[in-house]
């Protein structure tokens, strides 16, 4: 199957590589051609713009920087869809944002070409080994017809539904994360200018309850169930503790935006006379705030974690 991917930087080029392991022929291209001398050394040929690329392909893969590269590389000049045949396909790897994912898919149905989203996560270790997740939303069909291809690239394959449900998916996923540092960043910090070294602190709370399990595991304990009694531990309890934390960054003279931001929040379900209830319970009020419900059936939760 002769396959285009344009954008060959960190992932990309690492992705391609492994196509180009399981006996697939590349028709490539990046704005940087430097970028692409490995693969062309490894059998890729190189095409000049994306509209020449197009014009051999019926499946491209894109991993760019963003929404305006991808957009300059489909619909700009000498772009991707001027070269493309009715039928072919396209896969975004890129983060994107939902809405010009949606624009686009829109846009390049109107030329009988289908585009998917199909956001990575795995970094580039996962993109050269292969351990890594592709997000895909879109047609159905052609996100099977092409699946073994993905999974040339990927030991994860999934697909989540409607175009840019995998953008929204990894817009959460990556906000989350960057969350998690900053919280884990200020806490750490707290902890160290409290007298605490460093490894013995990490060491520590390596051992604690959340260092000891995968954090999405406990998820549908609480949150996803919407169980939060009888509760594992009390939402005064926590309340408390989170007071202490913030009592201690005050002593040690540091600003503890994440924390103050979650006592808050805690001290509104306090006062919604939730006190008794699981401390988890605090995490009723964003849903509220959006107007969502995200309590999922029990059976899908124990089939996720089964795998």
């Amino acid at each position: 199957m002769n396959i285009g991917f344009i954008g060959l930087g960190t992932m990309g080029s690492r992705m391609a590589t492994n196509l180009i392991k399981h006996g697939h022929t590349l028709i490539i291209h990046d704005m940087i051609k430097a970028n692409a001398q490995s693969l062309i050394a490894q059998g890729a040929q190189w095409a000049e713009t994306p509209t020449a690329l197009g014009a051999q392909v019926d499946i491209v893969f894109l991993s760019l920087p963003g929404p305006a590269q991808v957009q300059e590389v489909l619909t700009g000049p000498n772009g991707l869809t001027a070269g493309l045949r009715a039928g072919s396909a396209v896969f975004d790897f890129s983060t994107n944002a939902p809405r010009v994912i949606r624009e686009l898919h829109a846009e390049l149905s109107k030329k009988q070409l289908t585009f998917l989203d199909a956001p990575v996560s795995g970094g580039p270790t996962g993109a050269a080994s292969g351990k890594l997740v592709i997000w895909t939303s879109g047609d159905e069909a052609t996100f099977n017809k092409y699946a073994p291809v993905l999974s040339c690239m990927s030991d994860d394959v999934q697909f989540l539904g409607a175009i840019g449900a995998a953008s929204v998916a990894k817009l959460v996923h990556n906000c989350m994360g960057y969350m998690f540092n900053s919280a884990i960043a200020e806490v750490f910090s707290m902890g160290v200018k409290a007298g605490v070294e460093a490894p013995t602190l990490f060491k520590a709370l390596r051992s604690g309850a959340m260092g000891r399990r995968r954090t999405f595991d406990g998820l549908p304990t609480h949150f996803l169930s919407g169980a939060y009694e009888p509760a594992k531990f009390s939402l005064k309890l926590a309340h408390k503790d989170v007071t202490l934390a913030n009592e201690l960054g005050r002593e040690v003279d540091l600003d503890m935006q994440f924390a103050k931001l979650t006592l808050a929040q805690m001290t509104e379900a306090l006062n919604r006379g939730w006190s008794d209830k699981d401390s988890r319970i605090a995490m009723l009020l964003p849903q509220e705030q959006a107007g969502v419900d995200v309590r999922c059936d029990p059976d899908i939760l124990k089939d996720i974690l089964s795998r």
